[in-house]
């Protein structure tokens, strides 16, 4: 597993079983998750002391996961936080355009 992220000019690539570790899920469902728009992503440029970084946020219902890359794409940090029963805001968990049950 490579934990190195592509550095695209539209963005970035990293390999789903990283975040599927992350998450404690199979990179399968990773993929699967993408293509329903259930998980969503945020990407954040470093400045000042953090030039040269760039966070990548993964959401998934609950769980965030996040990764901080540096201008190599080399993977720096992972966390991950699962906040439980309290989801995270529809804008971030991918599913504002839906409609509620």
């Amino acid at each position: 597993m490579d934990r190195r992220a592509t550095i695209l000019t539209s963005g970035f690539e990293l390999d789903a079983a990283v975040v599927a570790a992350v998450f404690r899920i199979s990179p399968e469902e990773i993929m699967s998750r993408i293509r329903d728009g259930t998980l969503t992503t945020q990407c954040e440029k470093g400045i000042d002391e953090d030039q040269g970084r760039h966070r990548l946020t993964f959401y998934l219902a609950s769980r965030q996961a996040r990764f901080v890359i540096d201008e190599t794409g080399t993977v720096l940090h992972s966390s991950r936080i699962d906040f439980g029963d309290r989801l995270l805001p529809r804008r971030r968990r991918g599913d504002a355009a839906k409609a509620p049950s």
